[in-house]
């Protein structure tokens, strides 16, 4: 998965100092694997990271990248907005675009909850009836069985003869 410098960089900023946060938090926080992360610190110990001219296009984001932005942006200023949407590469209307599309997602994804919660309640219906034909044909069985006994104590055994 491609992920843009932008985004590796404020990843590798939280591991790094000042903050020094262990791999497996911001791992967690972010959505990036942890041997992505102890690969990202290996290169750019050797100083290999690629500059910001490879920067991938906003559009073209992955949806956990995506997130993490969107989430970054909100926790800034209004006024350190512009500064830290320069740095990353974005617009004001990327942000408002992620956030329609992850309501959207939302929105698809509890439609798709309540279609799964309706099908199964028809399946439930329907294997409560079978079960119902079902214990009442056992329950014949077990009558009839009682009444060839009786039948059987009552006349004696066919068998014999």
């Amino acid at each position: 998965m491609n992920y843009s410098t932008g985004f590796k960089n404020s990843v590798l900023k939280k591991v790094l100092p000042p903050e020094n946060r262990s791999i497996s938090e911001v791992s967690k926080e972010t959505g990036v694997s942890d041997q992505t992360i102890r690969n990202w610190l290996k290169v750019i110990k050797d100083d290999t990271l690629l500059k910001s001219d490879s920067e991938i296009s906003p559009e073209s984001r992955n949806p956990s990248e995506k997130m993490t932005l969107l989430l970054e942006g909100r926790s800034i200023e209004p006024e350190k907005l512009g500064e830290w949407l320069r740095k990353n590469g974005l617009h004001t209307e990327h942000l408002t675009l992620w956030e329609q599309e992850l309501r959207d997602k939302i929105s698809d994804k509890d439609k798709q909850e309540k279609r799964q919660h309706n099908d199964l309640k028809k399946k439930y219906k329907v294997l409560e009836k079978e079960l119902l034909r079902k214990e009442k044909a056992l329950a014949e069985m077990a009558a009839l069985l009682v009444l060839k006994k009786k039948v059987d104590n009552l006349w004696g055994d066919n068998e014999d003869d």
